[in-house]
């Protein structure tokens, strides 16, 4: 099968388009027939090895594993002998490593089945970003109807899933983004919009009962002073800096005061994906696709992203021949 390989951490240049070895699924995985993909920045930090502590997770000089890749919607090609939910031919989205390939194994419990109105281009969207929004803001922001919400790189993709989720918890919602993105976050439920060129919302004295920080910088002092009193600031992405002082400085700052400022990372589970499911059914949630892409091309979607002008999300699409 074809396959985007990595040997050693570098730019996208470092990736290559390579015949491999299909796998095969292990009592607890389901192999999958991956039909699209999508890019995270989750793939280009561990690409380049960034932070340096993320290279324990894989391996310190070189890749552990040679695959990149996690997002992915496709269907079932064959089931391990413990599999219980799912069968050959079943359509199904979900996130695993190695996603980048025309064929990848998924522990089940990372899966979910797909609904036959959402497209696959959709479904492989939504995994990480919108987990880790809905996450986020639920969990670890506890939204509640009625408060003020600012998404600070609204623009992106767990920042467009951000802004309607907020507002499917009936929240006002603010969004953070670039000139080009004004008129799309707030075609997808945006309340108030606030161009990061032109507008410091950490100056404006406005004050907000929850902040999300998916992109950009800004001193965890200043989304501070941006709160309100009992005010709560997660950190999900965003500059190094922005996400060392969010697990950092953030325990510490929240001993002092009403605020709480915290730093999360997504736990995908098939409970959040039916979550999720039930608000594109109703029409809430509906993943922003910027670009698509065909697997040959991974290093160019990755080089895209990375530069921070994505909108919503970049989806891969993979074709497979006979040989497969």
């Amino acid at each position: 099968m074809k396959a985007i390989v990595w040997t050693k951490y570098g730019p996208p240049d470092v990736l290559q388009l390579k015949e491999v070895e299909k796998p095969a699924a292990k009592d607890n995985e389901v192999l999958i027939k991956v039909h699209t993909a999508s890019v995270n920045a989750y793939d280009w930090r561990f690409l380049r090895g960034e932070p340096f502590i993320a290279r324990l997770f894989a391996w310190l000089i070189k890749p552990k594993n040679k695959i990149l890749g996690a997002d992915i919607a496709g269907r079932v090609e064959a089931v391990g002998r413990n599999i219980k939910q799912f069968q050959p031919g079943d359509e199904v989205f979900g996130c695993g490593r190695g996603g980048f390939a025309e064929y990848v194994c998924v522990r089940e419990d990372r899966l979910t089945l797909k609904p036959a109105n959402l497209s696959f281009e959709e479904a492989a969207a939504i995994p990480m970003a919108a987990v880790t929004a809905l996450q986020a803001l639920r969990d670890k922001g506890q939204i509640q109807p009625g408060q003020k919400v600012l998404i600070n790189g609204a623009g992106g993709g767990v920042g467009t899933f951000s802004v309607q989720i907020a507002k499917s918890f009936g929240a006002e919602v603010t969004a953070v983004c670039s000139t080009r993105n004004l008129d799309m976050v707030r075609s997808i439920g945006a309340d108030h919009a606030i161009d990061y060129t032109q507008e410091d919302f950490t100056k404006n004295g406005r004050r907000y009962d929850l902040i999300l920080a998916v992109n950009g910088y800004h001193s965890i002092f200043d989304y501070r002073r941006a709160l309100s009193p009992s005010g709560i600031y997660v950190v999900a992405g965003g500059s190094m800096a922005q996400m060392f002082q969010g697990l950092v400085l953030g325990p510490w700052i929240s001993m002092f005061g009403g605020r709480k400022m915290s730093s999360m990372l997504a736990k995908i589970n098939q409970k959040d994906l039916a979550f999720l499911i039930e608000l594109h059914k109703s029409g809430k949630v509906k993943p922003v696709i910027d670009r698509r892409h065909p697997l040959s091309e991974v290093a160019e979607a990755i080089r895209y992203l990375e530069e921070g002008h994505a909108r919503g999300k970049v989806v891969i699409t993979v074709e497979h021949n006979n040989k497969t």
